[in-house]
């Protein structure tokens, strides 16, 4: 049997050129023999002859110019027997021409009118019928091998998207998913079927199917929907503790060309979050970086990386990427080559923000119009036990880039800050909230403009808690939440970088802008979610283990200090800080003495001189911080 498969496989076109043979000189015996109303050939063996010829010339000729043997008929579409049909109809027509043009027609010897129209259609019947039976065949076969498969599938949303997936499930006989039913809230798709798939049920009744119907695995297809209708859905398949999967960007898969089951991934935190994505608007907050030299300090980080990405598809006149460590630089530097090749005008540069002379030197030779400035240390606790790090690279490293900027006159100076600069209770926001206080200095003497942009946690950025939950959840658990109650707020890198650009473009000098973070979210239920959402059971299957806060980490975070109030912007997702005076001249002084102190590697004394600054700097250690007694699963 294999070899006769592997031989029909290796001559499969000629086999069913052969096929159809037999098939258009079946349909001219039987029109014939109706025309003479007798079976036999006796007699009429010379004119049945005859014609045959012409058939067979005429069929063979018009079949092999429309490349009816080029198709893969396994996986045919409506409009591919329509195609053959129209090959039929048009085959019959030269063998009609042609015998007209040998006078068979006229003679009446072979074929009338009536007998060709008999032909016509019968021949259209049995070649449509052969491919229809055999694509038949082919489906079944594969549904036979589908069945091996491990995951029954539901699908969410009856459209193309589904269409689309299940085309792509049946053509493939080792996929690994058996699709057993369709869910749609749309009533006039309910017990409908689409490729043989029934549309079993609404959304709301997702949790009841998945029991009856034995599902294991869920995909979400749905690419027109309110954030609200996605969310609510979403949080109805975690409650199924089944694993969850998303196919993003329906339209444009569908437009590239790109296997739609190929874009298949897990349910991703940006999934949960409830809200509109954030898109930067290039036509009207683009223009100050078109034709532009740009430096980004920490290029080769998480944010600073992005900043990269989007700024490359501004069409920037160079771009810079500057960074200390150099295989995150390499990174995107080889991320940038590949993506933009020659119209990309750019470079590297391994060099730290302490470094006055090397950045002179950058400024000076390079003639910078624009500066992104996303270096810093960021990760909390290691920052609580190197205050003078922090200090170093954050506090003078962002006053060494901001006075050269200035010294060179560039027009732009945009400085990434944090929420925890924000009544910070931890030294790596305080000296955030100093980098703050500089910018606002530098603004208001300087002919750059100076702003800063705060907002919250990214997701997926260098030192997120998303990707350690991952992690964890991938090696069975234990999950670690430092608190029940703790909140954050959430943005995607890209979101919070189209946030960064837009700032910069409408920036005057001097200004704190605020991002639009959205609603907070809880850790724990995060973390629920994302358990439940990876085919879990939260606190049974993984666990969920407090382990307290860290020293300095706060239980929410704030985006406005007491004294600041907020003004709109012409963007409803960025507001504006009104700025806090400060003595300019006594902070000035006071950074002389931190300079000192941090160069001495003096921590005590770093941490007093920072409280001195920050007023609204409140140290805290948490290494007493008690954990609330907590109902499991109360959200």
């Amino acid at each position: 049997m294999l070899k006769i498969y592997s031989l029909f496989k290796k001559h499969r076109r000629i086999i069913l050129f052969f096929c159809d043979m037999v098939l258009w000189n079946l349909s001219y015996y039987l029109s014939f023999c109706i025309h003479k109303n007798n079976f036999s050939l006796h007699g009429n063996e010379n004119v049945f002859l005859t014609g045959l010829a012409e058939v067979n010339i005429s069929f063979a000729v018009v079949f092999l110019l429309f490349r009816l043997y080029d198709k893969m008929w396994r996986y045919a579409e409506t409009e591919d027997f329509f195609f053959a049909a129209i090959a039929s109809l048009s085959a019959n027509i030269v063998f009609m021409t042609a015998m007209m043009i040998t006078g068979s027609l006229n003679s009446g010897l072979a074929l009338n009118s009536k007998t060709f129209i008999t032909n016509s259609l019968t021949s259209t019947l049995f070649v449509m019928m052969f491919r229809i039976i055999y694509r038949h065949n082919k489906i079944l076969e594969r549904r036979s091998l589908a069945r091996k498969a491990k995951k029954r599938l539901m699908i969410i949303g009856a459209g193309e998207g589904a269409l689309s997936v299940l085309n792509e499930l049946s053509k493939s006989p080792v996929n690994e998913y058996i699709p057993v039913c369709i869910v749609d809230d749309n009533k006039e798709k309910l017990h409908r079927r689409i490729a043989g798939v029934k549309v079993a049920g609404t959304t709301y009744e997702i949790k009841e199917l998945c029991e009856a119907l034995g599902i294991e695995v869920i995909l979400f297809t749905i690419s027109q929907i309110s954030i609200s209708d996605k969310k609510r859905i979403l949080d109805t398949c975690a409650e199924t503790h089944l694993e969850v999967k998303i196919i993003p960007n329906i339209y444009n898969l569908m437009t590239s060309g790109v296997p739609i089951t190929s874009s298949i991934r897990q349910v991703e935190v940006e999934d949960l979050l409830g809200r509109e994505p954030v898109v930067f608007d290039t036509e009207k907050y683009g223009s100050y970086i078109i034709g532009q030299t740009v430096l980004v300090t920490g290029g080769g980080g998480s944010i600073g990386s992005e900043l990269c990405r989007q700024i490359a598809n501004l069409r920037p006149k160079h771009l810079i990427i500057l960074d200390i460590y150099e295989n995150n630089a390499y990174d995107i530097q080889q991320e940038l080559i590949r993506k933009h090749g020659s119209d990309l005008s750019f470079e590297v540069q391994i060099a730290s923000v302490r470094d006055k002379r090397k950045l002179d030197h950058i400024f000076r030779t390079r003639k910078i119009d624009v500066v992104f400035h996303a270096a810093a240390h960021k990760h909390v606790p290691l920052m609580e036990t190197n205050p003078e790090e922090a200090v170093k690279n954050n506090v003078f490293g962002t006053l060494k880039v901001a006075e050269i900027a200035d010294k060179y006159h560039v027009k732009n100076f945009v400085q990434i800050s944090t929420d925890k600069a924000v009544n910070p209770t931890n030294v790596m926001g305080a000296t955030k909230r100093i980098c703050e206080m500089l910018i606002q200095m530098m603004g208001k003497k300087s002919k750059t403009n100076f702003v800063a942009v705060r907002f919250g946690n990214v997701l997926g950025s260098n030192g997120s808690v998303i990707p350690l939950f991952k992690e964890q959840i991938r090696t069975g658990g234990p999950v670690t939440v430092t608190h029940p109650d703790i909140i954050r707020y959430f943005m995607t890198i890209p979101e919070a970088v189209s946030l960064v650009l837009t700032a910069g473009s409408i920036a005057k000098g001097g200004e704190i802008f605020i991002l639009d973070m959205g609603e907070p979210v809880k850790i724990r239920v995060l973390a629920e979610n994302l358990i439940r959402l990876s085919g879990f059971k939260p606190h049974e299957d993984i666990k969920i283990e407090y382990t307290g806060l860290r020293p300095g980490e706060k239980l929410y975070e704030e985006l406005l200090l007491n004294e600041e109030g907020i003004t709109k912007t012409d963007n409803k997702k960025i507001y504006v800080g009104r700025p806090i005076e400060f003595s300019e001249e006594e902070l000035l002084r006071k950074l002389k003495t931190l300079y000192y102190a941090a160069y001495r590697n003096n921590k005590d004394e770093v941490e007093m001189l920072i409280e001195d600054i920050v007023p609204t700097f409140k140290h805290a250690t948490n290494e007493n911080a008690e954990l609330p007694e907590i109902e499991e699963d109360d959200d």
